[in-house]
């Protein structure tokens, strides 16, 4: 027999399980539209706050180019990207900032100079100065939140991460510390002292920041207990920045070697070098990009190499139109961006080293390449943005 209890029950029973659909519908949403925000960024330099240089997104074999945009203004950073608008800032401090459709939507001026990349992070943009200023702007209302002063120049991006329970944007500078502020105040919360320049950006593996400086020492400080945990010495001083995957740190000292150096509980386990340079007298400062199984890395010699990450072998390499200079290559899932000095972006299939397509810009690029579903970005020297539909 029927019982009104029964019938309740099972009205009790519906409304449950129509709660948990739109609770899970809600849920697929945000997650999804989470993900689409992401795709729509390239937010710090090199992507990740690792420094990788890879993304999942796929790129068609023929880039198009869909727009420049010119300032004939030297630019020595790469640029970003926030919610489908590029930004950048040139030497004499002018932030530019530009929507998907070539538009500047987006203008600021330090009235001194840059040479950074930027990062940004919950609608602020955060930037280093020649001067000594690290810098927090405000997208939304196009003014200055915070201002730190070092002693010294800052040559590259800051990062975010975790310091003793606060969020902290990490950089170093020319007067020797490494630095963590307060990201929203922009106080200092910490300092660590280093035996020359930090030139190169800071990198983060677990709780931990790993940094080269040009006093040729890799130091590891630990972001929870605040206090450095391990260092290696390498041939020689080390201007560019750590990429890492996984447990693995890959980064390049001036001469052109490059190294691997394992970490575990915050300690190198190993270390060993990879990559020999084939000439010590220039400046080598481009960063290693990193996929599950192969590093690329560009050399002094012109070639952009391929290299087996278990066994250190040479998958393949590729010999640019002009010299390597200080861009880095990107992975993009199957293929790999990777740009010469003298003007000319390369897309090769990454696991042979093909090349499927090539642009001449005609002018110098010393940017690296950023990524977006759909379109990828490059920042020549001179000044102009390229945007190209992929």
């Amino acid at each position: 027999m029927f019982k009104v209890s029964d019938f309740r029950f099972q009205v009790l029973s519906f409304k449950l399980l129509l709660l948990c659909s739109f609770i899970f519908v809600g849920c697929s949403n945000s997650l999804q539209s989470s993900k689409e925000s992401a795709e729509q960024s390239w937010p710090l330099f090199r992507g990740d706050a690792q420094f990788s240089g890879y993304t999942d997104i796929k790129l068609a074999k023929n880039p198009v180019l869909l727009w420049t945009y010119k300032t004939d203004a030297r630019v020595a950073g790469s640029p970003v990207v926030y919610n489908q608008t590029a930004y950048w800032c040139d030497k004499r401090g002018q932030i530019y900032g530009v929507d998907i459709n070539g538009n500047r939507c987006f203008n600021y001026d330090f009235q001194t100079a840059v040479e950074a990349t930027p990062m940004i992070d919950d609608s602020i943009l955060y930037i280093g100065r020649i001067d000594g200023f690290m810098s927090a702007v405000s997208l939304a209302s196009q003014d200055t939140v915070w201002n730190f002063e070092t002693f010294g120049q800052i040559s590259a991006s800051p990062n975010i991460g975790t310091f003793k329970d606060k969020q902290a944007v990490i950089f170093g500078s020319y007067d020797n510390y490494l630095y963590c502020l307060d990201k929203k105040t922009g106080e200092e919360i910490n300092r660590f002292e280093s035996g020359y320049y930090i030139n190169g950006a800071v990198a983060l593996w677990k709780d931990c920041f790993i940094s080269g400086g040009c006093d040729a020492w890799l130091r590891i400080i630990n972001g929870t207990t605040g206090i450095s945990s391990d260092s290696l010495q390498l041939d020689t001083y080390i201007p560019a920045s750590p990429a890492i995957n996984g447990d693995y740190c890959y980064i390049a000292d001036h001469s052109g070697n490059v190294y691997e150096i394992v970490i575990q509980n915050d300690k190198i386990s190993q270390s060993k070098k990879i990559v020999e340079a084939t000439d010590d007298s220039g400046t080598f400062v481009s960063v290693p990009a990193l996929s599950s199984n192969t590093l690329y890395i560009l050399s002094d010699d012109r070639n952009l190499y391929a290299i087996n990450r278990k066994d250190g072998s040479v998958r393949w390499k590729y010999l640019q139109k002009g010299d390597s200079g200080e861009s880095s290559p990107v992975v993009c899932n199957d293929k790999v961006i990777s740009c010469s000095k003298n003007g000319f972006i390369s897309l090769l299939d990454a696991s042979n080293g093909e090349l499927l397509w090539e642009y001449d810009t005609g002018e110098q690029i010393t940017a690296s390449p950023a990524v977006i579903k759909g379109y990828f970005y490059l920042l020549t020297a001179k000044g102009t943005l390229f945007c190209f539909k992929v």
